[in-house]
């Protein structure tokens, strides 16, 4: 892959410059850490805010460190997936819309150095940034409420790396593929859609890559089928990739596209 090292330290200078291995880690964190403090003091938070019936008593669930990650898990599904996809999906797309594309494409450099480039900095901002949430999530449910086994945790985490891996590939595609505004309505149709009609509909059944995020839970409590693991697992990475090389495709054959 032609200037491949070039176009990685551009794209991460880019990147750095922007503070987006900055902001976008912070929010995770801060979502990470909002469902234990939240649950924990759940009860002060409502004599603090007052106007409770006399004699108005709030009896709490007794939760398990587990249920609180899974919460935590459940606010990364959907704000933090929001914020990531917002941030990455004109990647390719606004370089083809202002002309900066122009630039690069005159340049003896292949369209998959260019892809992967922006691929590799974007899995890299999203490893730290659900690194920095769960780390964030763990502490304050070990602080408050109890302990995890290392072994499934670690396998947790990186169950919902490969989640977010299929992620950046769809919406990374989809900018490739689509202007600005098409790849964005494209891939959060992709993603959340698939996600309601999951949650909705997914009884039917077990292998899917929007199963990931609770198989990865499910891993902690013990109690997940493994064959349904391993293959939800295969299935989401060979998506991923075929997502990469449609996207190199894509983007290879928009060029034209490409406003001088």
């Amino acid at each position: 892959m032609r200037g491949f090292n070039v176009l990685l330290q551009k794209e991460f200078r880019e990147a750095w410059r922007s503070w987006k291995f900055l902001w976008i880690p912070l929010v995770f964190a801060l979502l990470g850490m909002s469902d234990p403090l939240t649950n924990y003091y759940m009860t002060d938070i409502l004599n603090a805010v007052g106007n409770l019936p006399e004699g108005f008593e709030m009896l709490m669930p007794e939760l398990m460190p587990v249920d609180l990650l899974q919460g935590s898990i459940g606010q990364f599904q959907t704000i933090c997936l929001l914020v990531l996809m917002a941030t990455f999906v004109g990647a390719i797309s606004k370089e083809r819309a202002s002309g900066v594309a122009t630039l690069l494409y005159v340049r003896p450099i292949s369209f998959s150095a260019h892809f992967m480039s922006k691929f590799i900095v974007m899995s890299t901002v999203g490893f730290i940034s659900i690194l920095a949430g769960f780390a964030a999530s763990i502490y304050y449910t070990v602080v408050l409420y109890g302990t995890f086994e290392i072994g499934p945790l670690v396998a947790c985490f990186f169950t919902y790396f490969s989640w977010l891996l299929f992620v950046i590939a769809v919406t990374l595609m989809m900018s490739a593929a689509f202007k600005t505004v098409v790849a964005t309505a494209c891939a959060f149709t992709v993603i959340f859609i698939g996600q309601i009609l999951d949650s909705l509909v997914g009884t039917f059944w077990t292998i899917s890559p929007w199963k990931l995020p609770l198989y990865g839970v499910q891993l902690m409590r013990g109690t997940m089928e493994m064959s349904d693991y391993w293959w939800s697992l295969s299935l989401t990475l060979v998506v991923s990739l075929i997502c990469v090389s449609i996207g190199i495709l894509t983007m290879k054959k928009n060029a034209s596209m490409t406003k001088i």
